[in-house]
């Protein structure tokens, strides 16, 4: 086999190697999809949201029952979600629960309705207040709010306080210094 006909077995058999890697890259981002989402819906069983006392942000704050912080994202609402692309979701789970006839328990010192927010893909998210809750994949302790004030997909994450209304953190409240010296560039 010389010239032509081999041209054509070696052009044949490096398509079907394409061909072939194409279908297993695909294969394997599905499986990748699919079991990310599981973990997702799976992870969360019965929800308690609680309240703690924060030493560093000097609040009571919520967080789920294991002890993380839980955020909201300003200005997302349940009707105008923010977070949806798989990097956010990766950086900022959301607080979720098998299904839409799940459990949800407010602890002592939460104050607020607890709902729940059918997302796509069957994931069913907590929400408090009309808030969508989510944790910080950047908190590894309990109590940790490393989240605080980031600006991020679309708006600013903020954890939430246990008061009596349900509101993320506020910010501390600047104080007027003194005037700084003008550049003097006229730009």
């Amino acid at each position: 086999m010389r010239g032509p006909a081999l041209r054509q077995r070696v052009v044949r058999q490096s398509r079907t190697r394409r061909v072939w890697s194409l279908v297993g890259a695909v294969g394997v981002g599905a499986f990748v999809l699919c079991a990310s989402l599981a973990a997702l819906v799976l992870a969360a069983g019965p929800v308690t949201v609680s309240s703690t006392s924060n030493s560093k942000l000097g609040e009571q704050i919520t967080v789920d029952a294991h002890g993380h912080t839980l955020y909201a994202l300003r200005p997302e609402s349940v009707r105008h979600l923010l977070c949806k692309s798989s990097e956010c979701l990766r950086f900022w789970p959301p607080l979720t629960v098998r299904s839409s006839n799940s459990t949800l328990k407010a602890g002592s010192g939460v104050h607020g309705r607890l709902s729940i927010l059918r997302r796509g893909h069957g994931i069913f998210q907590v929400t408090l207040g009309g808030l969508p809750l989510y944790r910080y994949s950047g908190d590894h302790a309990k109590g940790d709010a490393n989240g605080e004030g980031i600006h991020s997909f679309g708006g600013t994450w903020h954890v939430l306080r246990a008061a009596s209304s349900v509101s993320p953190m506020a910010p501390a409240p600047s104080t007027p210094g003194a005037p700084s010296p003008s550049p003097g560039y006229g730009y």
